[in-house]
């Protein structure tokens, strides 16, 4: 949130080159070129330079942006989490636990994946059940909420057995 004048230059670069390269414009260009490169070939004798000449640009050009991609993905992946955050933060009924999820351990993940797991496998069993929201209180909401209407099924059944009668 700093001051947006006061970028470095490789992180405008960096933007400027993701946005670049994921265009139309740039895959356009790199098909050309490929296409030039094989038309060149019977004119340079298909050498071990014209070979050389594709090889080593792709394979400058792979290198550079496997790291550029990964930059994107980690600025991307930041900006989600951070919105992520607070959207949990914001929800009454979200869990705060969530927050910054992301720095738990996989086998962590995993227990919370079973919870989540055994959570749908409850809603599923009283579909008129409506989602649970909070992992902190998952499984009194459910309760509850079985309870409630369990309640009013025994409330109208003796309803309807008086004006049976």
């Amino acid at each position: 949130m700093g001051n947006h004048n006061k970028k470095n230059f490789f992180e405008r670069f960096s933007n400027w080159a993701t946005t670049a390269t994921g265009s139309s414009t740039a895959f356009i260009l790199a098909s050309a070129s490929i296409v030039v490169w094989a038309l060149t070939g019977p004119i340079f004798s298909y050498s071990t330079t014209w070979q050389l000449i594709i090889n080593t640009g792709t394979t400058i050009i792979t290198f550079l942006m496997v790291f550029l991609i990964q930059k994107s993905q980690n600025k991307d992946s930041k900006a989600i989490h951070l919105k992520l955050n607070e959207l949990i933060a914001a929800h009454q009924g979200a869990s705060n636990r969530m927050v910054n999820i992301e720095d738990i351990t996989e086998k962590e993940l995993d227990q919370l994946r079973k919870f989540y797991i055994r959570l749908s496998i409850l809603a599923k069993q009283e579909e008129e059940l409506g989602c649970t929201h909070s992992i902190d209180a998952a499984d009194d909401n459910h309760l509850n909420k079985a309870e409630r209407i369990n309640y009013h099924r025994e409330r109208e059944n003796k309803k309807h057995a008086a004006i049976s009668k």
